[in-house]
């Protein structure tokens, strides 16, 4: 078989594959150039309104629960937010101004996500879990909207 006859065999084989990939039905390699080109403006597309989907949930996202543990001195605080440089340090700053403890903490290492998940140790079991939360979304907030 002659070096042009592969070239032309491969040509084809692979229009074969563009035309499967993109879900074309035409027969014409003119056309199926054209359908594999609005195939992938399309998924352009799909993955512009993804990024923008993803942006908005990282710029909005701000959740904030804090439960106490029944029948003990120990609380559960979950944060999940947009990333701010001083957010860990404010965060455990009001932690230590309300005289709670931080007994065991997980953060996350994503880019643009802030998220952290702490027990804490009430020093008294009247801490109140509202004042705690709001206090904690309160720093969020004013964390979040300087970056």
């Amino acid at each position: 078989m002659g070096c042009k006859m592969q070239r032309r065999m491969a040509l084809r084989r692979k229009f074969r594959i563009l035309r499967t990939l993109t879900k074309s039905k035409s027969v014409k390699k003119s056309s199926i150039v054209m359908d594999a080109s609005l195939y992938l403006y399309k998924l352009r597309l799909q993955v512009e309104a993804v990024q923008k989907h993803y942006h908005y949930l990282i710029n909005h996202i701000q959740e904030v629960k804090v439960d106490k543990v029944a029948g003990t001195e120990y609380i559960v605080v979950k944060v999940r937010c947009k990333k701010s440089e001083e957010l860990l340090v404010s965060i455990l700053g009001a932690f230590e101004e309300m005289n709670v403890n931080v007994v065991e903490a997980k953060l996350s290492n994503c880019s643009h996500l802030f998220r952290m998940e702490a027990i804490l140790h009430a020093h008294h079991h009247d801490i109140d879990a509202t004042i705690l939360h709001q206090a904690v979304l309160r720093l969020i907030q004013s964390q979040t909207h300087h970056t």
